[in-house]
């Protein structure tokens, strides 16, 4: 597989197996229902007996809506927050869980049987989850760092003469904190992908190779991420654009037609980065299975 072909090898995983990103949306789109209950419930009990709520009934009003959740009948915002809080760490923890399975997916060359999707997702549930607790520590403490080193150049760069300096200053210096935090997703990517590959239950035996990967490829790699994260921007962009244009104020049809597929191709945009990374950690793999057999090759000759 050559490096020019990572992200359309990448793409060519992903479109086999679009079905992953069609079981996650769907599970994404019942929490997300679900965590909407307790603000639904609220807001029923209020505009069901309200004319007023026909400016957000027919579009939406920010002054209407700013004023809906102020009223003392519609109780504590937290209290809406608390179902939307609980669904929302419910779909992380599915996807850390189930997320196995699909790495495993990604790598074999044929259907993957359901009881082999579920058999890796339970091998690999404890080892998913201290690599998430790695992964947390580590970019929370190095986020916290630059972010502190941004706003201490910010400040230094406000009490210049120039007065656009400080702009892009935080222009700059947030792209180069973006770029950080993406390459150690790289790495954590390939550290996954080599626990489930290799069945291997030391995952610190894994950070170690993903993260030599990492080093070694680091440009193919990283502009692999950005090239799809720019076409996620612009998906993002182009369906804010059709929601505005095309989708009238009271359409309630169109307006979750064009969020939800918005949605859709935001989290097959995440799909394709994880199935670059299988990509690139098959080529490594035959790559290195290569030089072992030219190895045994050279060995047998010297011996004849």
């Amino acid at each position: 597989m050559s490096k020019k072909n990572l992200i359309s090898a990448g793409a060519g995983i992903a479109g086999r197996n679009k079905r992953y990103v069609i079981w996650f949306y769907f599970l994404n789109l019942v929490c997300a229902w679900l965590g909407a209950s307790g603000l639904a419930t609220h807001a029923h009990a209020i505009m069901d007996h309200s004319l007023y709520s026909d400016r957000l009934l027919h579009g939406f009003d920010l002054a209407v809506f700013v004023e809906l959740i102020n009223l003392p009948e519609f109780g504590a915002v937290r209290n809406s927050a608390v179902p939307a809080t609980i669904f929302a760490m419910l779909f992380f923890i599915a996807s850390l869980l189930l997320m196995p399975g699909v790495l495993l997916g990604y790598a074999s060359d044929h259907r993957l049987p359901r009881d082999e999707f579920f058999r890796a997702c339970g091998r690999n549930v404890w080892r998913f989850v201290r690599l998430f607790l790695m992964f947390a520590i580590v970019a929370g403490i190095l986020s916290g760092l630059l972010y502190w080193g941004l706003d201490a150049l910010v400040t230094a760069a406000d009490k210049t003469s120039n007065e656009r300096l400080p702009f892009f200053t935080q222009v700059g210096g947030t792209l180069v904190i973006l770029v950080i935090l993406t390459l150690f997703r790289i790495w954590f990517d390939l550290a996954q992908t080599d626990v489930v590959l290799r069945d291997q239950g030391a995952v610190r035996k894994s950070l170690a190779p993903a993260y030599r990967s990492t080093r070694q490829n680091l440009w193919p790699l990283l502009a692999s991420y950005v090239t799809i994260g720019v076409v996620a921007i612009a998906v993002l962009i182009a369906g804010i654009l059709l929601w505005n244009r095309i989708v009238p104020p009271a359409s309630v049809l169109g307006a979750f037609l064009i969020s939800q597929s918005t949605l859709l191709l935001l989290l097959g945009m995440r799909f394709w980065q994880r199935a670059t990374a299988v990509a690139f950690y098959l080529r490594q793999r035959d790559e290195l299975m290569v030089e072992d057999t030219r190895a045994v090759g050279t060995l047998q000759s010297v011996a004849l």
